[in-house]
């Protein structure tokens, strides 16, 4: 009998590398439907509401300017430059850099994402 065992992960998916992209799970969602919505949305990682805000701000006032964002991005050997120059030329955190370079620079995507951030801002003022 030949026993399996589960591989380690690898350094390219460990906890810390999913932490961003199962925040955006929550924000970009392929239908409207309300009943769509609730079985597709997935449980937010542990980050406080401030934290989830912080990054959705600096992801929107990147959006003003996606032009020169995309630039970058083209121009960038691999992530870790990417997310250097983001950082630098646009004033971001490593967080709102990361989640930037995994999101499409659509208008959809801009809208949800402040929507999203309108409804923590309306829960944090409560």
């Amino acid at each position: 009998m030949t026993m399996t065992y589960a591989q380690p992960l690898t350094r390219r998916y460990t906890r810390a590398r999913l932490a961003v992209p199962a925040l955006w799970r929550q924000v970009i969602r392929t239908g409207d439907n309300a009943s769509d919505r609730a079985e597709r949305t997935t449980a937010e990682p542990d980050r406080s509401a401030h934290t989830q805000l912080e990054i959705y701000d600096g992801v929107l006032a990147a959006f003003e300017r996606r032009d020169e964002v995309a630039a970058v991005l083209r121009t960038s050997a691999d992530r870790a430059t990417a997310v250097r120059r983001l950082r630098e030329e646009f004033t971001l955190s490593h967080l709102q850099a990361t989640a930037l370079i995994d999101l499409p620079l659509t208008t959809e995507c801009r809208d949800r994402i402040a929507h999203r951030a309108e409804e923590l801002r309306t829960a944090l003022a409560r």
